[in-house]
């Protein structure tokens, strides 16, 4: 197939006949519902993570009825990142406190990442934020 004809059948112009990058199983799964699925490696990257439990949502909510979202991820074992930055101060502070309450109910923590974003992990997860080992103060960097 030509430059021509492949840029052309790219811009959906011409029909491609080169089916090289189509398999049988990626048609039949488009069947199936899954039409926003362009990319069957997408899926099985997010089925991958899943199963092994290397999932972290983000949350930004708008309101405080969003918290429901927060805790139904959080209760699956989902470490959740909560942004506060585009909600009012009062909500902020009942989200906050809704989130306090949800982590030391289910043993989990909360750490506070940056200004008004939230980190919240469940029991079984560790997070570290300490300093890597050996860095120094005075490093490369530092031009004071």
């Amino acid at each position: 197939m030509g430059s021509v004809r492949k840029a052309s059948a790219w811009l959906g112009l011409v029909e491609d006949s080169d089916e090289r990058y189509y398999d049988d199983e990626y048609a039949e799964g488009t069947e199936t519902g899954d039409a926003w699925v362009t990319d069957p490696r997408v899926r099985v990257a997010s089925e991958s993570a899943q199963q092994e439990g290397r999932r972290i949502a983000t949350v930004a909510p708008d309101s405080f009825r969003d918290a429901r979202a927060i805790g139904e991820l959080f209760r699956d074992g989902v470490p959740v990142i909560v942004n506060l930055t585009a909600m009012e101060p009062a909500d902020a502070k009942r989200v906050v406190d809704f989130a306090a309450g949800l982590t030391f109910g289910l043993r989990g923590s909360i750490e506070r990442v940056a200004t008004r974003v939230f980190l919240l992990s469940p029991a079984d997860t560790l997070v570290v934020s300490e300093e890597p080992a050996g860095r120094t103060q005075d490093g490369f960097f530092n031009q004071s």
